[in-house]
């Protein structure tokens, strides 16, 4: 797989478009902190540890809306393996005016791009996620 990032993201949009309470992830520290960023801001339910064949695997739960719709709208892949996208702290970006999110790889780890804009913090631009 030359993209894990990209799988992950398609993993949780796929599993919202057909309305699955749960999705399993291949573990890794930075999926990890990306689910507990999501989580954080509200996008997923809870998220879990879990062996499955001897590996640890991520099991995110998913957030839906009262009348069934899911938190997450899009989830968009910014910056791919053939082309980084890095963004100033001056320029860093807004999803869906500022009802979205970015999530943004700087030199203090991964944040969202509201938390980078009050740090003071440029980095490299993950994904989208409204």
């Amino acid at each position: 797989m030359t993209d894990p990032i990209a799988d992950m993201l398609t993993r949780i949009r796929n599993a919202a478009a057909v309305r699955k309470p749960t999705v399993v992830i291949p573990f890794s520290k930075l999926k990890n902190k990306l689910a507990l960023i999501l989580k954080k801001e509200h996008y997923i339910e809870n998220l879990a540890t879990i062996q499955v064949a001897g590996r640890p695997n991520l099991e995110l739960t998913l957030r839906y809306l009262p009348d069934g719709q899911s938190a997450i709208q899009a989830v968009n892949r910014i910056s791919k393996p053939g082309r980084r996208v890095y963004a100033q702290k001056k320029v860093l970006p807004y999803v869906q005016n500022n009802f979205g999110l970015a999530i943004i790889s700087t030199s203090q780890g991964l944040m969202t791009n509201k938390q980078a804009r009050q740090k003071n913090l440029g980095g490299e631009v993950i994904c989208e996620i409204y």
